[in-house]
C-alpha cells in the first residue's frame, strides 16, 4: 500500500488516523513537536510500520520542507496538525500563525520537495463552516463559510479563545483553497470539516489531565465536577474520532473526492444528553452528574437545535456511516477508566 504522511501524530484525531492507516495496510511518516514526543509515540507501535520526524514549529513556512521528503516516497500527506485549545494569550502567536502558517507550509514543502505525493487531505473544522448570521432552522452543509477576514483576524472580538480557533481554522482553510488556485500543484487536496471530536481516547494517555480538549467534558462528568452547574455545550454538532480517522483515510484512498470538502458530523447535541448517556450507562455516576435546574445550561435552546445539519455528502462520497451519541459516550467513559485505573 501507500506510505502517508500524517502531521501532528500525537494528537487526538491523528492517532485515529494514523491507527486506522496502519490497520488498512498503509506505511506511515508522522511528525511530533520534540524528541520525547516521538519516542513515546514509537514506544505505543513497536512493530508498525512508522517512522516519526520532528518538526518543532509548523508556524514556521519551511517547517515541513524535510519531513516531506521520505525512503520510499511519500504517496499522500494528511494535515491534521493545528492548535486547538482555549488557552490563548496571544491570538497570532498561539492559533493564527500555526494554523494558517502550517496548513500553506504544508502545501508548499510538498509541491517544492515531494513530487511524488498526489493526493493532499487537510483537517479543517466546522469552525471554518460557522456563520453567526445564519438563521435559526437552517441547515449546515459544505455550501457554508465563515464569512471572517483577516482584517477580523486581530479584532478584540477574536482575542477570545472560542472565536479565535473559529478565525484560526476559516482563514487556513481559505488559503489552502487560495493556494491550489495560485499554484496549480501536481497533486489534489480534499478537505475534510469535522464538528467536535469525541469519542475513546488512547489507552497509553499518560494521566486524565492529558484529556484532549473535547473529551473534557465527558471526563468532568464523569468525576462529579459538574454537579452542581452543568457547563454549556457551545458546539453545534458532533462526530465520534473513529468515524472521522476513516473519513480521513478514505479521502486518501479515493480518487473520486479530489477538489471537495466534506463536512463531518453525526448530528446534533448538547451537554444534557451525554449527562442522560452517562446516567443510563453508568448508574453509580448518577450521584455526581448535574440534575433538574443545575443542568439548564447545558440543555437545548428552547424548540430544539437551532440549526440542521447535511452530511450526505460524507456519507455518500466518503461511505461513512456515524456512530450513536450513546455508543461514543459510552466508550469515551470505558477508556478513561483504563486510564484511571492505571494511574490508581
Amino acid at each position: 500500500m501507500s506510505n502517508i504522511l500524517v502531521t501532528g501524530g500525537s494528537g487526538f484525531l491523528a492517532s485515529a488516523v494514523i491507527d486506522t492507516l496502519l490497520a488498512r495496510g498503509h506505511s506511515v511518516v508522522t511528525t511530533v513537536r520534540t524528541a520525547s514526543k516521538a519516542a513515546t509515540l514509537q514506544s505505543q507501535y513497536p512493530n508498525a510500520q512508522l517512522s516519526i520526524k520532528i518538526v518543532p514549529d509548523m508556524a514556521q513556512l519551511s517547517a515541513f520542507d524535510e519531513a516531506v521528503i521520505n525512503d520510499p516516497p511519500l504517496k499522500a500527506v494528511i494535515h491534521t496538525a493545528s492548535p486547538f485549545h482555549y488557552s490563548i494569550s496571544n491570538i497570532k502567536k498561539d492559533m493564527l500563525d500555526p494554523a494558517v502558517n502550517g496548513t500553506i507550509g504544508i502545501l508548499q514543502s510538498v509541491h517544492k520537495n515531494a513530487p511524488s505525493v498526489s493526493r493532499v487531505v487537510i483537517t479543517s473544522s466546522f469552525a471554518a463552516m460557522f456563520n453567526a448570521a445564519k438563521p435559526a432552522g437552517a441547515k449546515y452543509s459544505e455550501a457554508d463559510w465563515n464569512p471572517v477576514t483577516w482584517e477580523d483576524a486581530e479584532t478584540p472580538a477574536n482575542a477570545q479563545a472560542q472565536a479565535g480557533y473559529r478565525t484560526s481554522k476559516a482563514l487556513a482553510e481559505k488559503e489552502a483553497w487560495g493556494f491550489m488556485e495560485r499554484e496549480g500543484p501536481r497533486f489534489t487536496l480534499t478537505v475534510l470539516n469535522p464538528s467536535l471530536i469525541l469519542g475513546p481516547v488512547p489507552p497509553t494517555l499518560a494521566s486524565l489531565e492529558d484529556v484532549n480538549t473535547s473529551n473534557q467534558r465527558i471526563r468532568d462528568f464523569v468525576a462529579g465536577s459538574c454537579r452542581d452547574k452543568c457547563p454549556p455545550t457551545g458546539s453545534q454538532f458532533w462526530v465520534d474520532v473513529r468515524d472521522a480517522a476513516l473519513a480521513h483515510v478514505v479521502a486518501v484512498e479515493k480518487e473520486e473526492v479530489a477538489g471537495k470538502r466534506f463536512f463531518l458530523t453525526a448530528g446534533s447535541f448538547c451537554n444534557a444528553e451525554i449527562v442522560a448517556v452517562i446516567g443510563e450507562a453508568y448508574p453509580e455516576l448518577v450521584e455526581g452528574l448535574p440534575k433538574g435546574e443545575a443542568l439548564k445550561d447545558g440543555q437545548y435552546p428552547a424548540g430544539g437545535p437551532k440549526y440542521g445539519f447535511d452530511n450526505s455528502a460524507s456519507v455518500e462520497g466518503l461511505g461513512v456511516k456515524y456512530r450513536s451519541l450513546k455508543e461514543s459516550v459510552v466508550d469515551t467513559v470505558e477508556s478513561l477508566k483504563v486510564i484511571e485505573k492505571r494511574g490508581q
